[in-house]
């Protein structure tokens, strides 16, 4: 960032950084930052999501997954995201039995795809 300010993937990356530290406030201003440099990128929307989601600020982490999703439709993160805390918080959303069986599909990674179909189960034995 010396050479260049506004340059969104490196406040993304530090973003990132300040995350995995537990830095949450300086996470969320990077990840805001980037959002503003990089308008058309689901990373840092989503970032942003599981900064605020590990914050106990859940109204505004699903308003940056749905906003990661109005930049990048169909973005498996942004999905995973909406259904994880969904099901968390136990919100009654219709769009849910959809993004369960997208992630059962295309999940990121197996623990993914089967945490999604053990829930999609659990709601078709209710």
């Amino acid at each position: 960032m010396t050479e260049d300010l506004f340059f969104g993937p490196a406040h993304n990356n530090l973003g990132v950084v300040f995350l995995r530290r537990g830095d949450l406030y300086e996470a969320a201003g990077e990840f805001e930052w980037a959002k503003k440099l990089m308008p058309g990128h689901p990373d840092p929307r989503l970032n942003l999501g599981l900064t605020l989601d590990r914050a106990g600020q859940l109204d505004e982490a699903l308003a940056a997954y749905t906003s990661a999703l109005d930049v990048y439709p169909g973005h498996i993160a942004g999905i995973q995201g909406l259904a994880r805390l969904a099901i968390k918080e136990g919100r009654d959303d219709s769009r849910l039995p959809g993004w369960l069986d997208r992630i059962a599909l295309e999940g990121e990674s197996e623990a993914w795809r089967e945490w999604a179909a053990r829930h999609r189960a659990a709601m078709a034995d209710e």
